[in-house]
């Protein structure tokens, strides 16, 4: 990558819908954006934050099913293709607008650090399924390409830096001063993103793959809004507020904005500053440094004034994204992973008349039945249904060991199982197929699925399908641990569950019926007629081979 070019990062491919798609780039100086396809242009002009100069380009009216290269100039001076001798055999990047009859297939996973792909970075983080993916897609005829990829959590790690981001941040500060080696604001999240995007492989692959995105912990810190406790004692640090601000303020940029479909960036109040600054004919760049900064810090005080959460129409399958970290009740009296405001939102979005309804939430929804009832016995500890003596020890615990996942908010947990039987049942229109949940974080991959015989004949298969991590593998003795925690804690806390009031006992069961896996993988899912075949698939690099990574299919699941 061209280090003084005026091209600093992307193009990424965000939105490709029936009729329109977005694309998002990063320019070294103010300028206007111009792409090229379909024989039609649109140019953008950019806006700037704290700096760092952006475009997102809306394409609209397009033809359904129809597909083209496109190029990329920056004030008149094409910038993209741009030439890389490491891979000059990458095809050109494309849009491919949507159709509506093809059955979906979509690429997934969560959980991916930004190191080097040379043999330390391989020692270290394991070799990066996202780039063996894309070295495989990249040699593969686009008719076997994926819909879009869905990145689940996780995409930075604001908290676990590499050497390079601690040069970077060692260039403008201190590391003996707070935060030390993590993040502290908006510029250094900026360079985080560039490591993390700025891979040739990678840059190619999000140059012609559609993309959805939302965060999890890290993208933030460890733990964000695991409890109330955790809120206060992290506001309190004198650094937090420009490290809570840079990090909402940078995903709005880096991540959300491409996430949502044109009609709903016209509905959005940043978006609809940038459009209108430029259908005002101002010939000035629109900053907006204070705003984001200012919108940043007012949705992390007040998250039910702005949504993260969105949905995506993929034809015959839909799919809805939910924030399950900045919208939380975090009240010890009355716990929830959503707001009323999102679980309206949420209640609103999961209904039937589809062939298969995906729910991408970053933390898992269905955990492994012995993990989910122990984060069911930790909240009403740490609520003190086991007496005030005990409560202390169930916050500690909580954070010590991240029970913090949807079981660790049982009510919230309670109503959208409720909202996902209903879809299932018929209650909300005809029954999809499958109703997937699609997450990441726990750093291992596996499969499970609610007895379908308590949900009744022709029912929806609900199943949870986890991909994680991309490139952050656990310990090995972590690894041990995991499984043995997935198996071994079933029954005997599901007998203490059934035992005590305190509790609420899960109204279906569910158990594995794949997995865990601990290997680096991106997981892909293929829609078949009313059912699913899903695939994990793990990067090996041959001796020296480090540009040429090898994709390794770990397991393959048809769900009929």
């Amino acid at each position: 990558m061209d280090d003084t070019g005026p091209l600093v990062l992307g193009p990424l491919l965000r939105y490709a819908g029936e009729s329109s798609a977005t694309v998002w780039v990063e320019t070294r100086d103010r300028a206007t954006v111009t792409l090229s396809a379909f024989g039609r242009q649109w140019s953008e002009p950019t806006f700037t934050v704290h700096g760092h100069h952006y475009a997102l380009l809306v394409l609209e009216d397009l033809e359904p099913g129809s597909s083209s290269e496109y190029e990329v100039a920056v004030d008149g001076e094409v910038v993209w293709p741009e030439p890389e001798p490491r891979f000059p055999g990458l095809p050109p990047s494309r849009i491919h607008a949507l159709v509506k009859t093809r059955p979906t297939k979509m690429a997934f996973g969560s959980c991916r650090t930004s190191v080097p792909h040379d043999a330390e970075g391989n020692a270290s983080n394991g070799v990066d399924a996202l780039r063996a993916y894309a070295f495989h897609l990249s040699r593969t005829s686009p008719t076997q390409w994926p819909h879009l990829v869905c990145f689940l959590g996780d995409q930075v790690y604001a908290d676990e830096t590499s050497e390079a981001m601690q040069e970077f941040i060692a260039s403008r500060r201190s590391l003996d001063e707070p935060p030390w080696e993590e993040l502290k604001d908006y510029l250094e999240y900026a360079h985080l993103y560039r490591l993390a995007w700025s891979d040739p492989l990678n840059r190619w692959l999000l140059s012609t793959l559609p993309s959805a995105m939302i965060f999890d912990d890290h993208d933030i810190r460890d733990d964000w809004n695991t409890s109330l406790d955790w809120h206060r004692e992290m506001n309190a640090k004198p650094w937090w507020h420009d490290r809570i601000v840079g990090g909402l303020a940078s995903y709005w940029v880096y991540q959300h904005a491409g996430n949502l479909s044109p009609e709903a960036l016209r509905e959005d109040e940043i978006w609809q500053l940038i459009a209108a600054h430029r259908d005002s004919g101002a010939t000035d760049e629109l900053d907006l440094t204070e705003t984001l900064d200012a919108f940043a810090e007012r949705v992390d005080k007040h998250p039910d004034t702005y949504r993260w959460s969105y949905s995506r129409d993929l034809g015959e399958s839909r799919l809805v994204v939910v924030d399950s970290r900045a919208a939380r009740v975090l009240d010890p009296d009355r716990r929830s992973i959503l707001d009323d405001a999102e679980m309206e939102w949420l209640d609103g979005e999961l209904h039937g008349d589809v062939d298969h309804l995906f729910i991408g939430t970053s933390l898992p929804f269905l955990l492994a039945q012995g993990i989910h009832d122990l984060e069911a016995i930790n909240e009403a500890m740490s609520e003190g249904a086991f007496g005030k003596r005990v409560e202390p020890w169930g916050e500690r615990m909580r954070r010590a060991v991240d029970l913090e996942h949807w079981a660790a908010f049982q009510e919230g947990f309670a109503k959208v199982l409720q909202m996902v039987v209903e879809v299932a049942r018929g209650e909300r229109g005809r029954p999809p197929g499958t109703i997937t949940f699609l997450s990441g974080d726990v750093h291992n991959s596996y499969v499970t699925e609610i007895d379908h015989d308590q949900l009744g004949p022709g029912a929806s298969r609900v199943v949870q399908a986890v991909c994680s991590p991309i490139r952050n593998p656990l310990p090995r003795q972590a690894r041990v641990a995991q499984a043995l925690l997935a198996r071994g804690l079933n029954r005997p806390l599901q007998w203490l569950v059934s035992h005590t009031k305190r509790v609420p006992d899960a109204p279906l069961n569910w158990r594995i019926t794949e997995g865990p896996w601990f290997d680096n993988t991106l997981a892909t899912l293929e829609v078949r007629g009313r059912g699913l075949v899903l695939r994990w698939d793990t990067g090996v690099v041959r001796g020296e081979a480090f540009d040429a990574p090898e994709l390794h299919q770990v397991s393959r699941i048809a769900i009929h």
